[in-house]
């Protein structure tokens, strides 16, 4: 009798599939991202319109949770609209629209035909002397100032005056399909010639396919109000190993300095007075960390900085009698958030400044734009009709008009008692205590800023330009126009401040520096990566720094880049540099005469060496600190208050903007039809080869031994 020897393994048919099948899969994994690149066209510099929500309802921009998809038309003048809301054979379409149509009266058609609008990449346009473009609201920060139904009612709701007359308010409306700013006319010109090549059809008809196509991600997680997105974060936090948080509270810091160190472990005396100089940091616009707030910001509160140098040059500022704070709030363009929070400190003794302690206060709003002379000197006639506090705001104002008339390029102008605060962080603490203060500003009524709170709010705006041959590093030193007039207005303030404070002897000797003023315009607007910054902050911050201007809204990540540098700016220009090494700058507490209850200590990186080959890193000293700016509403949470600010930023997972080639709908279809079948008929040839392996592939019989 025969036997063979032999073994059982797996069947040779199997093997071969499964190695073929694991080359394929292989070979897609390795092969997927060079496809994706043929296939499409990133934008790589846009900027997306996101979600924002408060106590009452949502506002902003999202796409689909799979993005939207449309097809191309450019929009260069308000009939080329007819195609994509009637015409257009192949809706949805994706809309290039021009900058100058981005109008309420535009987007409103677009909105209310969103079955054919799959979403809109908006271009930059160039402003020119006669547009404007302000997508906030007509009446800014309305219901949470000091005006309201049952206090000043004839100045609630700006019934007297309209600040921001030319706003249409397009930033505060909800769209429900994704909206994008294209940021390089490079991608831009990229777009238009797909559009041209493909999407633009012979004598009228229509265009053939294939077509060029937009995708836009921006799915945003919260929706409703900030009650119901804060109380699904906190049931997600409170009962989820993993939780999905879907929106944060928009929040920052409020940068604020001493001219006379105070011990911040306590709080003041109630008979130590302190004179508030005020203004904000933040501005927003319709597009997400677009905010260059030339006007509503940056020239302010450079402005402010240049006083507070100015004024700790004086020579017996540790004599005063008051001492000076200057704060600069965090997250106003959006109901007072970093104000209310410090006036909720002060009143719970969460801060070393009382609001008792507050002599008067002195704010300054819009300052860029004088079309003369003229600086405005605005007051609350609600609070005046205290006598007390009457007859102190006449002395703030008498202070303000004696300080102006040694600058002859700066003539202080009073107003009528009829007419009340414009939108300001003053407003907050007159909900507080009946203090005197003053808004200065370059209007009168209306604002002059043709463009609050919008894309256009740039140096341009505010008359900063530059030799076109000159390097950056002239650049920073340029002294502008601009620069010059604005430190006229902060030698105004820094005498005024110095007055308050009770000095009487070197007024006429304080004077603002406007190279000063100069390098912080060049820095803020024009490009934030310079020698100068460099030298004043910390080595880890360098990144901080971009090529580009700094954008001012406020975020939920903080401190922004805003306010770290204004921090430091401060510091550089108020502080002293010590002899300090690394290790005691960073515990001080060490070293003799040094206290981090009385001063902040900052190891910069400094400035270059007489070669350039290094810096020179030291440490600042200095009275200027960091107060956290994140509305009350949310430490109370108390998401629905109609007191405190409510504002929060939905959450998302992916913002994506790419350009692509799409068939139609009838080559899909066949597409999709031929490869089901092909899937079909390979599994059934599967199927069969593999029912017949032990026929088809028969394995070599091996040789053994034979017996017999």
């Amino acid at each position: 009798m025969a036997t063979t020897r032999g073994g059982s393994g797996p069947d040779p048919g199997s093997r071969g599939l499964l190695l073929l099948s694991f080359s394929v899969v292989l070979a897609g994994l390795c092969g997927g991202n060079s496809v994706e690149r043929k296939i499409y066209i990133p934008l790589n510099k846009t900027a997306p319109c996101v979600r924002l929500l408060n106590a009452t309802h949502q506002i902003g921009c999202q796409s689909s949770i799979s993005g939207d998809t449309g097809v191309i038309h450019v929009v260069e003048k308000e009939e080329d609209l007819k195609w994509v809301l009637t015409d257009g054979p192949n809706p949805p379409y994706m809309v290039l629209l021009e900058g100058k149509l981005f109008t309420r009266d535009v987007m409103e058609k677009l909105k209310g035909t969103t079955s054919r609008i799959a979403g809109l990449a908006v271009t930059l346009a160039k402003p020119n002397s006669t547009s404007s473009f302000s997508p906030s609201v007509q009446c800014p920060n309305d219901g949470f100032g000091i005006y309201s139904n049952s206090y000043g009612p004839e100045f609630a709701h700006c019934k007297k005056t309209l600040w921001n007359e030319l706003g249409n308010g397009l930033a505060y409306e909800d769209f429900s399909f994704p909206i994008f700013l294209l940021e390089d006319e490079n991608e831009t010109k990229v777009i238009k010639q797909c559009y041209q090549d493909h999407n633009l059809g012979q004598n009228g008809s229509a265009p053939s396919f294939p077509l060029c196509a937009m995708q836009l991600f921006s799915h945003m997680h919260a929706v409703i109000s900030t009650a119901t997105c804060m109380r699904r974060s906190f049931i997600q936090s409170t009962f989820s190993i993993n939780p999905e948080i879907v929106c944060d509270p928009l929040s920052d810091y409020n940068v604020w300095s001493m001219l006379k160190p105070i011990n911040t472990s306590g709080g003041l005396e109630p008979d130590v007075r302190v004179v508030v100089a005020a203004t904000r940091l933040d501005s927003r616009s319709f597009f997400w960390n677009v905010a260059p707030g030339a006007e509503s910001a940056v020239a302010s509160f450079v402005t402010q900085l240049a006083a507070a140098e100015a004024l700790h040059k004086a020579p017996d500022v540790t004599t005063l009698s008051r001492n000076v704070m200057f704060v600069f709030f965090q997250g106003e363009t959006f109901d007072y958030i970093g104000s209310s929070r410090m006036v909720y400190d002060m009143e719970n003794g969460k801060f070393p400044v009382r609001l008792e302690n507050i002599d008067s206060f002195v704010e300054l709003g819009q300052v860029a734009l004088r079309t003369s002379l003229d600086l405005w000197m605005h007051t609350d006639p609600m609070s005046q009709k205290n006598e007390s506090v009457k007859n102190q705001v006449e002395d703030l104002l008498a202070t303000l008009e004696k300080s102006g008339a040694g600058v002859p390029e700066v003539v202080l102008r009073r107003l009528a008692q009829s007419q009340a605060l414009p939108p300001s962080s003053l407003q907050r603490f007159l909900r507080a205590r009946n203090i005197s203060g003053v808004v200065l500003a370059d209007h009168s009524g209306s604002f002059h800023n043709r463009y609050y709170q919008s894309i256009y709010d740039t140096a341009e705006n505010i008359n900063v330009t530059y030799p076109e041959w000159q390097s950056p590093e002239e650049d920073l030193n340029f002294v502008t126009d601009t620069a010059k007039a604005l430190a006229n207005v902060a030698t105004v303030l820094a005498r005024a401040l110095y007055e308050l404070a009770g000095g009487t002897n070197f007024s006429s000797s304080i004077q603002a520096d406007p190279q000063t003023v100069t390098r912080l315009l060049y820095g803020f607007l024009v490009r934030a990566n310079n020698s100068w910054f460099q030298s004043i902050l910390k080595h880890d911050l360098r990144s901080y720094l971009d090529d580009r201007p700094l954008q001012h809204y406020i975020a939920v990540s903080s401190p922004t880049n805003t306010t770290y540098v204004v921090q430091y700016a401060l510091a550089n220009l108020t502080g002293k540099a010590t002899n300090l090494t690394r290790e005691q700058c960073q515990d001080p507490s060490k070293v003799p005469n040094e206290s981090k209850d009385l001063y902040e200590y900052s190891w910069v990186q400094g400035p270059w060496n007489s070669n350039k080959t290094e810096r020179l890193p030291q440490c600042v000293r200095s009275t200027v600190r960091l107060a956290r700016a994140l509305s009350p509403a949310f430490e109370l949470s108390q998401w629905s208050s109609t007191e405190y600010s409510t504002w929060a930023e939905s959450r998302w997972k992916d913002i994506q903007a790419r350009i692509f080639l799409i068939a139609s709908k009838e080559l899909e279809f066949i597409t999709l039809i031929v490869g089901f079948s092909i899937l079909v008929f390979s599994l059934i040839v599967t199927y069969c080869i593999n029912a017949k392996a032990d026929v088809l592939f028969v394995a070599p019989r091996e040789p053994g031994a034979v017996s017999y």
